[in-house]
């Protein structure tokens, strides 16, 4: 029997449904640097294989399933998208994801291809590479697989694009893009959270982050690498347009990152997301170091 998941719309509903539950009052606090039942990894970033963690536990089935206007993706036996990141190498294959990098992007890992449970995927283009820490990681044509923390039950497609360098592996080992992507719209809604007030959110109604260490005359990222992982910065791609709900149109611009990418700032601050949300209207990043704080709409400190 072929074994293939249908995704359940994760990419299309998000934007209308969950952004609008951040005003219904069912606001998350902001005043937790971690979340609070945020202990094992496994807990903090969704169920995992065999019981264990997604860093740990080893993968037993390979298949596909339909992403929307992604196509055809391969994800794992608990229908968790896979992932490839453009910082890795495939000749000779090479992961350049650990430490933080790896909490955000539990790597996939393996004993030996050959016993994993294949559907849709050409089992010749299935290898693995051997990681810093010495375990084996699964390769599709040679790049390095990963699925997402933010990615908690099946369907999820978080990962897509995320840092312009992340991608869905389609089944032939390339990388999953939208017909759309070059018209992206770029979402940045005011949105009332408890206690903090209103702060800006993305459209899929994650907490955008305003970073002290950054500058704003002019505006400047200083989040590069192992940074940008755990705090993504919102980018404006090539094309896109911006779709502002409660946001005056003069307070937003864009920054010029250092690997070329263009981030989005509202009164001169860049904005970031942050990958231990995974909610709508979560705010664990709230005063993380004493130097991130939820935008407000002016590009202020929420909760100060």
């Amino acid at each position: 029997m072929k074994w293939v998941r249908a995704l359940t719309g994760a990419m299309a509903a998000l934007a209308l449904g969950a952004a609008a539950a951040c005003g219904q009052g069912n606001a998350v606090a902001g005043d937790a640097v971690e979340p609070a039942a945020a202990a094992a990894p496994g807990d903090d970033y969704g169920a995992a294989p065999q019981g264990g963690n997604q860093t740990t536990a080893l993968a037993s089935k390979l298949g596909v399933a339909s992403a929307g206007p992604l196509g055809t993706v391969v994800v794992n036996e608990l229908g968790r998208t896979i992932y490839r990141s453009d910082k890795d190498t495939k000749e000779p294959s090479k992961s350049n994801c650990d430490g933080d990098c790896a909490e955000a992007w539990p790597p996939v890992l393996v004993d030996d291809p050959a016993n994993l449970e294949v559907n849709g995927v050409d089992k010749a283009l299935l290898g693995t590479v051997t990681r810093a820490d010495g375990k084996k990681q699964l390769t599709i044509g040679g790049w390095p697989g990963y699925t997402n923390a933010r990615d908690t039950k099946e369907g999820d497609v978080n990962g897509q694009g995320a840092n312009g360098q992340w991608f869905a592996f389609t089944p032939d080992g390339k990388k999953a893009a939208s017909k759309a992507d070059a018209a992206k719209t770029v979402s940045i809604v005011v949105m009332p959270v408890n206690p903090l007030g209103d702060i800006l959110t993305n459209a899929e109604g994650m907490t955008l982050y305003r970073f002290d260490t950054d500058g704003k005359n002019p505006a400047k990222s200083s989040c590069e690498g192992e940074c940008a992982v755990k705090w993504p910065p919102l980018l404006m791609p090539e094309g896109a347009t911006l779709d502002l709900k409660g946001v005056d149109p003069a307070l937003v611009g864009t920054t010029l990152r250092a690997d070329g990418s263009k981030q989005v700032t509202v009164g001169g601050w860049a904005l970031y997301t942050f990958f231990k949300d995974k909610k709508p209207c979560d705010t664990f990043g709230q005063g993380v170091d004493g130097t991130w704080f939820a935008s407000t709409p002016t590009g202020g400190k929420a909760g100060v």
